[in-house]
């Protein structure tokens, strides 16, 4: 049997398996907090919390443990934030559709992504996206992920006449949430890890000094995964109004992935002599095997995490460092009572902290040509306002292939652009 030294060849990449489990550590606080937040989000869909919360720890530890043992990467997974925003409110509450119906939407797209990361197609649909407008999308999911956070904390509230106004800043919920949010950037800035489960906490500790919400515990046996497991709707799911849902979800998961894996890769200097990704194959398996079994576990769509740079920070160089955080994801089913009892208004400023690095990706758009930019504001500002990734996604690439053929330049436009504007266009026209 292989040592741990042999089989995540720790030596060849300059490391031991005391620094790869403290990358594992890092990296784990570092995206802790989505043990609450997505059971926080996946909840207003109709789904127990409990539940979810299961499912999000499994769905957590199968992609991190799996990344680490195939294809030996430092890079943890979990359900996305983008992804999870989605299926609540876009598939669930805006379209109408049941949760397990959005569900069968997560499988079937985790399977498409199965086939595409084993077909050679793989490279070339990454490629064929242009990358202004995936830089609009990521950014519009974080513009949308900071509306929902100051909804939820009820620093904007509904308006009749302006549809939306600013609420009341003095009442405890949006004043805790602020403060998290506060306490949440500036212990970023100070390169202090954990950061956002340090704010979440803050806030939830606010809550219950002042009876704003109810602690529970901090250790029980974990919540029955029974009202979600195995409850997705595959039938459902293969309406033909669910057909631009699942081919979001496809694209916010495949371009998710791959810029994290090469964003990680390259602070690792784990990219080989031609800057490309080695085990690529294998680290789009990892990602899309744990979409799959996140929805039958009863979650939405698992993704690669950015904080993963956390850990690589620590020294994580190999997947040892995925495992370790894997496994604190499983210990961490027995933390559900203390999970139950983070409000809302703390998980809200975890939103907006996440939104506010999502939407950096505005700082990288050729703004010196138009044709590229307009049509990557358009998908960033739609998504908000629409209160709906998958049609922020659309108008994008509407707006992006029209642009180019009217201003002449429609060789700009890969086969992959015409396709899904297509889609997108005729689901306009007829549904």
């Amino acid at each position: 049997m292989p040592s741990l030294e042999s089989f995540f060849e720790l030596k060849k990449h300059g490391s031991n398996v005391r620094v790869e489990a403290l990358g594992g550590v890092t990296t784990f606080l570092a995206m802790a907090y989505i043990t609450v937040v997505n059971p926080s989000i996946l909840s207003d869909a109709g789904m127990d919390f409990g539940a979810v919360f299961v499912a999000t720890c499994i769905a957590a530890a199968f992609g991190s443990i799996v990344m680490g043992l195939l294809a030996n990467y430092p890079i943890a997974q979990a359900p996305g934030m983008g992804q999870n925003a989605f299926f609540t409110f876009s598939i669930v509450l805006g379209m109408g559709h049941t949760w397990q119906t959005a569900l069968g939407a997560v499988f079937v797209s985790g399977m498409i992504f199965v086939a595409l990361s084993i077909l050679p197609v793989r490279e070339w649909l990454v490629n064929a996206i242009p990358r202004n407008l995936k830089l609009g999308m990521a950014s519009g999911i974080g513009l949308f992920l900071g509306f929902i956070a100051l909804k939820n904390a009820g620093i904007v509230v509904a308006h009749p006449a302006t549809l939306l106004a600013l609420g009341d800043l003095s009442s405890f919920e949006p004043l805790s949430c602020i403060l998290g949010f506060v306490t949440m950037v500036a212990l970023s800035a100070r390169k202090i890890t954990g950061a956002v489960l340090i704010g979440i906490l803050f806030a939830t500790v606010l809550g219950w000094t002042f009876g704003a919400t109810e602690f529970r515990g901090f250790v029980a046996m974990p919540p029955s995964p029974a009202p979600v497991l195995l409850q997705l709707d595959i039938a459902g799911a293969l309406q033909l109004s669910m057909v631009t849902p699942i081919l979001s979800m496809l694209i916010v998961d495949i371009f998710d992935t791959a810029g994290t894996l090469v964003g990680v890769a390259t602070r690792a200097n784990l990219l080989n002599d031609d800057g490309k990704l080695p085990r690529l194959r294998r680290a789009l398996l990892s990602d899309s095997g744990a979409t799959v079994v996140g929805a039958l576990a009863g979650t939405s769509s698992t993704t690669s995490y950015i904080e993963s740079t956390a850990g690589v920070e620590a020294g994580g160089r190999t997947g040892l460092t995925a495992v370790v955080c894997g496994l604190l994801f499983l210990a961490c089913l027995f933390f559900a009572p203390l999970a139950q009892s983070v409000p809302a208004f703390a998980t809200a400023a975890a939103l907006l902290f996440v939104a506010c690095l999502m939407a950096r990706s505005l700082a990288d758009l050729d703004w010196q040509d138009t044709t590229e930019s307009a049509p990557a504001i358009v998908a960033a500002i739609t998504m908000p306002l629409s209160f709906s990734i998958a049609e922020g996604i659309g108008l994008g690439f509407i707006s992006y292939v029209l642009i180019k053929i009217v201003s002449g330049r429609i060789r700009d436009c890969s086969i992959a652009s015409f396709v899904i504007a297509l889609i997108f266009g005729l689901k306009y026209a007829f549904l």
